[in-house]
């Protein structure tokens, strides 16, 4: 049964779609079977992952509405060796449209039912807002991944965020469970980025996963060649961590599979 990770802030800009292209294809290199879902409307995922949004036949778009079974709008094994449900801007009528329909909460949720068996891990790439499309996501995860930029107002931005998981679990989704706070762009150069890493572990302990993603120049151009970091470049130091967070995250999979 997969483990289902919403990849969620309110903040843009924190790494959460490169985090959600290169751990699906770190989990991917590890043999896990992976679906990623970009559930934002500027379909960042899907161009990162190598997939044209602007050519697309159907998407989650046509899922969330009901025109389609999940099933129907893979692309199996994209690039970076995952499958792929993608996206482009008709997601932003989606958002709209989904307000006026019964259980418009649980619409990502039980599309993705027929589909928990197949996979190890499915991953969702939420959009940088507090919306339908988020909490459609929330009510659908087992676990949040929460991107946090070393900055002050990610600090800021990072209590709003726990408070609205609080809601889903009180009202949608009580299963929902905080899977780890991921430091991104992390320069330890920077006084601040230390003492907001230092910070978040104070707080949040053992919630805070242990690798850390570097500020890397590599990372950065691999979306724009549509590939993962790790088919990109293998061995720089953005790949590098993207497989080891996979590897801890498989570490602790185990760990719960076995208490």
């Amino acid at each position: 049964m997969a483990t289902v990770f919403a990849l969620a802030n309110q903040k843009g800009g924190v790494g959460k779609t490169t985090t959600s292209v290169n751990l699906a294809a770190a989990l991917a290199a590890q043999r896990q079977q992976v679906l990623l879902i970009d559930l934002d409307p500027q379909g960042n995922a899907t161009s990162g992952s190598g997939v044209d949004k602007y050519e697309l036949p159907q998407s989650i778009y046509h899922v969330l509405l009901g025109e389609l079974a999940a099933q129907e709008a893979i692309q199996p094994k994209v690039p970076g060796g995952f499958d792929l449900i993608p996206a482009n801007g008709d997601l932003t009528a989606a958002e709209v449209q989904l307000l006026d329909m019964a259980g418009k909460e649980f619409r990502l949720r039980d599309a993705l039912a027929p589909l928990l068996a197949q996979y190890d891990y499915i991953l969702i790439d939420c959009p940088p807002s507090l919306n339908m499309l988020t909490v459609n996501a929330l009510a659908a995860a087992t676990d949040v991944i929460v991107p946090i930029q070393c900055e002050y107002y990610a600090l800021e931005g990072l209590s709003a965020l726990l408070g609205t998981i609080e809601d889903i679990q009180a009202s949608v989704n009580p299963e929902l469970k905080i899977g780890g706070l991921l430091r991104t762009m992390f320069d330890p150069r920077n006084s601040l980025s230390n003492d907001v890493s230092t910070q978040l572990l104070t707080h949040f302990g053992e919630q805070v996963y242990r690798t850390i993603i570097p500020r890397n120049v590599r990372l950065a151009e691999a979306p724009s060649y549509g590939e993962s970091i790790i088919s990109y470049d293998r061995k720089s130091r953005g790949a590098l961590s993207y497989l080891a967070l996979a590897g801890e995250i498989l570490r602790q999979s185990k760990a719960k599979r076995s208490a």
